[in-house]
């Protein structure tokens, strides 16, 4: 084979465009071939990204609107959440009869659990009490439980003189104070959200 010195100088110019045309091959199947799809793949992953964005951007103007929806259920669950909690809380529940029986200046005596009762979409926490204190005391405690934001049911309601406290089925006599006049028995129900485990055994105030 002829040394590339001695051929013509078309021949020289042949045998460079060749060497050049191979390279530019290898080239183009290695490293252009290579690179041209990863920038198509490139170019279609933002065609995507584009419309995905095209998309999205119809529910800017309602995203305020959304945001005050949203803005207003948590706020009514907050409200919901106080009517009728999701746990248990029964410390707090029976720290607020006592509070409003203190405001009425009505003695709570005792409290009892009763069993609990589950229904479809809540469960019912009834507390058997006993209670006494003047008349009207007695009235404005009841009114005051009747006005509470969280639902209190009282039922089985039974009211005797303080001279005669087993007559509304009391269990206990106490020393009763001058001003007291009545003694009175009821159950107390409030309410959980349904998922909640069961309660722990509630106290009994004696």
């Amino acid at each position: 084979m002829a040394n590339f010195n001695e051929m013509s100088g078309l021949k020289q110019w042949a045998a460079l465009l060749a060497g050049a045309a191979l390279i530019t091959g290898g080239l183009y199947f290695t490293i252009f071939k290579s690179q041209r799809e990863a920038n198509a793949v490139a170019q279609s992953n933002l065609e995507t990204k584009l419309r995905e964005n095209a998309e999205l951007e119809a529910y800017r103007p309602k995203l305020a609107e959304i945001e005050r929806q949203v803005a207003s259920l948590k706020q009514q669950l907050e409200i919901e959440r106080h009517i009728v909690p999701d746990e248990k809380e029964v410390d707090g529940f029976i720290k607020m009869l006592d509070a409003e029986a203190a405001k009425a200046g009505v003695e709570l005596r005792r409290y009892t659990a009763k069993p609990l009762a589950a229904k479809d979409f809540y469960t019912e926490l009834p507390f058997e009490m006993e209670l006494d204190g003047p008349y009207y005391s007695m009235l404005n405690f009841f009114d005051r439980v009747g006005k509470l934001e969280r639902i209190v049911n009282v039922s089985g309601l039974l009211v005797a003189t303080t001279k005669k406290p087993t007559d509304a089925k009391a269990k206990h006599t106490y020393q009763y104070a001058p001003n007291e006049s009545v003694v009175a028995t009821c159950t107390a129900t409030t309410f959980f959200s349904h998922d909640m485990a069961p309660p722990a055994a509630a106290p009994v105030k004696r």
